[in-house]
């Protein structure tokens, strides 16, 4: 396999237990990668297309022509090596060809969703001084793009493709008159590649910097966590805007010969998710808790040709695990990381996955949970997840800095270590529970608890759509809990039902943890990736 060109990793009974690297200086995915096997396997299988209209299949050698393709176009109206390039192609197979281009002439792709407003893209526009933009020509994404670029006011190029937009250029077209004649441009491995914004949960979005060997991070996120393999077909169903995307939708799929099924669109529908499943004969499987709960309430079809599934980013109740294994025969296998990182933990063996836990650190970085003073914590004591680099090194796959904010990183790295900020317990198993961000944990009665904890009891109650916890501050307790609540449909707000939801919660917690008081709510603030701003809670609290 082509992945084991750059890495060696050993295993212990089909688990990872050690990965070691050994990449040329110049690495870089399109040329040592996909390149490779475009002359080796031109018409193997890279990517698998479709929407509600059209399918299309794309070889290696296609990815190849294509990006170069559009490489020439970039170096023809000034793009190059540094320079950084916006790019929100919701799930357009344009997106390949583009991420790919970029990497050939070492400019610096910035993935956003084409959820952004007029103000989310001026403040990355700023933030990162772009020098152009490719956005899909469907919806409003271009025409907040536009106007978001005139209050730039800098020297930005703006591209769409497939349609001609007034004020854009259509990259498709100028492309298709290109050639494949091209010079390798040299890049160094350690150069950055990749620039995503985090979602904002407690402030403004940092730009998060990857290198060119981010690519490789991800061999244990598809072999080992996803299970791909050479000739399958793997399918997230993450948009191209998030970090997810490059961590299922192209770099760890590729290294391990693992085609890539993109569903493009617009609308969810999980049974339109299970039709895609069975009609392209997906083999693995990821989607957030959310997709995974809509596909088991309203689909009851099997999905034969599925040999793993996987999940992350918030939690998935009970019930889902059990109903999903009577399905499909599979144990569903959660994982954990961040967009500063590849995949931090996750279950490795659909025979010895966990429900409801993260599974086990991986190889790729030698991680722990810690005290404040740094100690590690003991057997299902509550810490906080950190990385610690071995000869003082950045381990592969974690991010290299934040865009223009070095105390920031500085803050990150306090102690020698990286904080990643999430607290998490391990069991005698070396199982990891997630507890939350750190600073969501509350103090009461002298414990220190997860909100996660009580939100995983919370969501079990029927008249329950949606919660979220968080901590008051209390002369007694230091802090008592309180939950905020979304009704199911055909529940109202009531005494008589808050009573029952708190009793009915209390009665399977520890009395430290017991809720004290419940607020219904309509919604949430939420950052533009779907996840509850806690800060905008206590805000209104006061605090």
């Amino acid at each position: 396999m082509i992945y084991e060109e750059y890495c060696t990793i050993k295993e212990d009974n089909g688990i990872p237990a050690s990965i070691r690297f050994h990449y040329p200086a110049s690495f870089n995915f399109a040329y040592d990668v996909v390149d490779k096997l475009a002359f080796s396997s031109p018409d193997k299988k890279a990517l698998v297309w479709a929407d509600d209209k059209s399918e299309r299949i794309f070889t290696f050698s296609d990815m190849r022509r294509k990006s170069l393709q559009y490489a020439k176009v970039f170096i023809k109206n000034g793009i190059g090596k540094g320079d950084r390039v916006l790019v929100s192609l919701k799930r357009h197979y344009e997106y390949w060809f583009t991420a790919l281009a970029l990497e050939r002439i070492g400019a610096v792709m910035i993935p956003v969703t084409h959820m952004l407003t007029e103000n989310d893209f001026l403040y990355r526009l700023r933030k990162a001084s772009v020098k152009a933009a490719i956005v899909t020509p469907y919806g409003e994404t271009h025409s907040c793009l536009e106007k978001a670029a005139k209050a730039y006011q800098g020297d930005i190029k703006l591209w769409t493709v497939r349609e001609d937009i007034p004020g854009f250029m259509n990259l498709s077209k100028e492309a298709a008159k290109e050639n494949e004649d091209f010079n390798r441009i040299e890049t160094n491995a350690e150069e950055p590649m990749l620039l995503y914004f985090t979602s904002g949960t407690t402030g403004k979005p940092k730009g998060v910097m990857h290198s060119h060997t981010y690519a490789l991070s991800h061999i244990i996120t598809a072999k080992y966590w996803q299970e791909t393999y050479d000739g399958g077909l793997h399918f997230t169903v993450a948009e191209t805007g998030w970090a997810k995307a490059s961590w299922g939708k192209f770099y760890g799929q590729w290294l391990t010969g693992s085609a890539v099924m993109v569903y493009d669109f617009d609308t969810f529908d999980p049974s339109q998710l299970v039709h895609i499943i069975n009609r392209f004969g997906v083999t693995s499987f990821c989607a957030p808790p959310t997709v995974y709960r809509y596909m088991i309430r309203k689909n009851s079809e099997k999905m034969p040709t599925l040999r793993s599934a996987t999940t992350a980013g918030e939690y998935l109740s009970p019930d889902i695990f059990t109903s999903f294994r009577q399905l499909t025969g599979l144990t569903l296998k959660e994982g954990y990381g961040q967009t500063e990182s590849a995949l931090i933990a996750g279950n490795f063996s659909a025979e010895k996955a966990v429900d409801g836990s993260m599974g086990t650190f991986s190889p790729l970085y030698r991680a722990m949970i810690v005290r404040e003073d740094g100690s590690e914590c003991d057997i299902n004591e509550k810490g906080e997840i950190v990385i610690i680099p071995e000869d003082g090194k950045r381990p592969i796959g974690l991010f290299s800095s934040y865009l223009d904010d070095d105390k920031s990183y500085e803050d990150a790295w306090e102690g020698g270590m990286y904080h990643t900020g999430d607290a998490a317990s391990r069991d005698e198993n070396g199982y990891l529970w997630f507890m939350g961000r750190i600073d969501d944990i509350i103090k009461s009665c002298g414990y220190r608890v997860g909100p996660g904890e009580i939100e995983d009891i919370i969501i079990t109650h029927p008249a329950v759509c949606e919660c979220s916890v968080i901590g008051i501050p209390d002369t007694l307790r230091g802090q008592y809990i309180k939950a905020y609540i979304i009704l199911s449909e055909g529940y109202a707000e009531s005494r008589e039902l808050e009573k029952e939801i708190r009793e009915y919660c209390n009665s399977r917690l520890a009395d430290y943890k017991w809720i004290r008081k419940i607020s219904f709510v309509e919604s949430f603030q939420k950052t533009i990736s779907g996840k509850i701003m806690k800060t905008e809670l206590r805000k209104a609290e006061g605090f």
